[in-house]
């Protein structure tokens, strides 16, 4: 399993909001490439960047922070929010050198665009965000409802070839609750796409049981920040026993 410590941006700082609520924002960090740093000499082997302002506007605010994350560190990075249009694809991934990009909202607006990308760059770097509220998945900074059904849309984007979501529950998101197993289940029991869990975690015990269900990856955010999570530990534990299967 990944384990996958996020970083989201909000004016070019490190923040995380509750439930996806712009209005409820937390200050982490305002050099966000030094939390990402500190996550690579842990041991991460991925990195969850989101423009939050991006997912919310369509644009690439945080454009310059993300690039400082981008040369601060050399493991692999994932980044989501506002990309809307292939010339922003071809930006972040040809540019900028991110590993995978996210896409969201555009993903549901805009199917065509969703196939262009994955025709020009394929799955492994092509990741669909879907995001959660009571079983239906929200867009644009998860302000608007587009009255689709989650599973309904994961099952269209396996058949188009999509191989990887970030899958992430909006009511438990930055609320250290835990996340909604039963969702990752239904899933997992009727789909074989690649999915990350995101939202929610709020300890070492959520991780190790993303693990033991055999998903494929695992976001950890606010329990990090909020000092929660030796993620060190965490990874090195994941590690131990990944050597041993």
């Amino acid at each position: 399993m990944k384990l996958i410590p996020a970083i989201d941006l909000k004016d070019g700082q490190a923040v995380c909001l509750y439930k996806g609520d712009y209005n409820q924002k937390k200050i982490y960090s305002s050099t966000p490439e030094d939390i990402a740093l500190n996550f690579e000499k842990m041991g991460a082997d991925y990195l969850h960047v989101v423009d939050l302002d991006g997912a919310k506007e369509g644009t690439t605010t945080n454009l310059e922070t993300i690039k400082k994350i981008r040369n601060a560190i050399t493991i692999p990075m994932e980044l989501g929010g506002g990309i809307r249009n292939i010339e922003t694809v071809d930006l972040y991934l040809k540019e900028v050198g991110i590993d995978r990009v996210i896409l969201g909202t555009a993903a549901i607006e805009n199917p065509e665009f969703l196939k262009e990308a994955l025709d020009k760059y394929g799955p492994k770097h092509i990741v669909v965000g879907v995001d959660i509220k009571d079983g239906y998945v929200k867009t644009a900074g998860w302000l608007v409802d587009s009255q689709t059904y989650y599973l309904d849309f994961i099952k269209e984007l396996e058949s188009i070839g999509i191989t990887t979501i970030v899958c992430t529950d909006i009511s438990k998101d930055g609320t250290l609750q835990g996340p909604n197993f039963d969702i990752y289940e239904t899933i997992h029991q009727n789909s074989s796409i690649q999915f990350v869990v995101s939202g929610g975690v709020k300890d070492a015990k959520d991780i190790y049981k993303v693990n033991e269900l055999g998903y494929y990856g695992c976001i950890v955010g606010k329990a990090y920040y909020e000092g929660k999570i030796d993620l060190k530990e965490v990874i090195t534990c994941l590690q131990k026993e990944s050597s041993h299967v």
